[in-house]
């Protein structure tokens, strides 16, 4: 799976959370206008960037960004460690978003994080597997993200929501001491505001055979990169570190978008971290 950001997308959005205009950045980078342009839109340009430089700019680490530049890509996980969690993609508009299924392996209590474009896709596994589906998650309210929440909820009229959203009936708020149990496992939140003003991180543990906790992060952060917060970049950046980079480092990192991380890998090679 590609990364959901390029390098070039790394600089736009890092730029944009500094203030950073493109005259400067490209005069950084050793760049001219257009061909600044040109990485930010496609990751490539003609020209050969001085990338230390410009990641001292705008706030990236320069050595990180250089490796993501040069194709850097997280090791592959395998998800059979987590033998009860589904990743499940849909598309719209040319946006492609992960919403992700969970559950005990024996009482078969299931839980839905987010439900992307469409619901059809999660309905399939949910009746392959003999679920019984009581929570639904949601990491913040973006459209892409919660597109499929009418169909849901037809479907499951008693599901019980989840969410930071300010605007939501109290009974569906997250508090920060909650934990909800799916059987044996156990589920947590923090919040991860910033991308979004009802950002939050709901932190999934006590799998079978000790597998790593399971961080589902919305789009707080992807493989390299990380959700824009054009108007709050310190804050979600702050969040991200407190919130998912300070879990144990083999914790999965399972975002909206891109592919699957773990907390070591973007600790070692996220630039914006």
């Amino acid at each position: 799976m590609n990364l959901e950001d390029h390098v070039g997308d790394v600089i736009r959005k890092a730029r944009a959370m500094t203030g950073v205009a493109a005259s400067d950045a490209a005069k950084a980078a050793g760049l001219g206008a257009e061909e600044l342009a040109a990485l930010e839109s496609s990751g490539q340009c003609a020209g050969k960037p001085d990338f230390r430089s410009l990641a001292s700019l705008v706030g990236l680490n320069g050595a990180k960004l250089e490796a993501l530049a040069a194709g850097w890509l997280p090791a592959p996980v395998d998800l059979g460690t987590w033998r009860e969690l589904r990743q499940i993609t849909t598309t719209g508009g040319g946006n492609t978003v992960h919403c992700y299924l969970a559950w005990d392996e024996v009482t078969r209590e299931a839980a839905l994080f987010d439900t992307g474009f469409e619901a059809e896709a999660v309905f399939k596994v949910v009746d392959a597997e003999g679920l019984d589906l009581r929570h639904l998650f949601i990491t913040h309210s973006h459209h892409d993200h919660i597109e499929g929440l009418p169909a849901i909820r037809e479907r499951y009229p008693t599901i019980r929501i989840h969410t930071d959203t300010k605007g939501a009936p109290p009974q569906h708020r997250n508090r920060r001491n909650d934990c909800v149990h799916l059987g044996s496992l156990r589920v947590t939140n923090r919040e991860t505001p910033g991308h979004a003003e009802d950002g939050v991180t709901y932190l999934i543990g006590n799998w079978p055979d000790d597998a790593a906790h399971v961080a589902i992060v919305g789009d707080a952060i992807f493989a390299g990169s990380m959700g824009g917060a054009k108007e709050h970049g310190e804050l979600a950046k702050a969040k991200v570190r407190e919130q998912i980079l300070s879990l144990p480092p083999a914790t999965l990192i399972c975002a909206g978008h891109g592919p699957l991380t773990t907390v070591a890998q973007e600790r070692a090679s996220n630039p914006f971290f």
